[in-house]
């Protein structure tokens, strides 16, 4: 089993709290946006990272991420991917693939929406956890934490980041 911590749109945003919620994870994935290579430091002493690079992330994190990141972990193909969209509305740059290779998993960020939906037709997972950092319209600041175990998603939680 890997606990996973989830995040994206930090914008170069830094909150302490990404490592007290991420205390207990495995790996943590960035789905984008990550505005600064000390947010990408700083994830990556804590634990191990995966991410890919979003639309406002420089040459440095463009050439230290991927645009999308697809791997296999605990049974489970993965796919990240900043702007993807989400089921019945996947981004023209990543339909095809998910459409002829379709991942258990697929993340995106970029919209600041946390959303997670099945798509039956695909047979997947979709997850965007919304926005972690300040940048945006959102009101709500959000992470993500799952497991993966053996092939399947488990113990999914939304954890919301209020500004005191």
């Amino acid at each position: 089993m890997k606990r996973i911590g989830l995040l994206s749109d930090t914008h170069g945003y830094w909150d302490e709290r990404y490592l007290k919620y991420f205390e207990d994870c495995d790996e943590i994935w960035h789905a984008g946006d990550i505005g600064s290579e000390e947010v990408a430091d700083r994830l990556e002493a804590f634990r191990p990272l995966r991410a890919v690079y979003g639309n406002i992330d420089g040459q440095n994190l463009r050439l230290r991420f991927p645009e999308i990141n697809r791997f296999t972990l605990e049974g489970s193909d993965v796919l990240i991917k900043h702007i993807g969209g989400y089921p019945g509305k996947y981004d023209p740059s990543v339909r095809s693939l998910l459409q002829e290779q379709p991942p258990a998993l697929f993340i995106s960020g970029h919209s600041h929406i946390l959303k997670v939906k099945f798509d039956p037709r695909l047979n997947l997972l979709h997850i965007n956890p919304g926005a972690a950092g300040k940048y945006g319209f959102h009101q709500v600041r959000t992470l993500v934490r799952f497991c993966i175990e053996q092939g399947t998603f488990q113990n999914l939680e939304v954890i919301e980041l209020h500004d005191s």
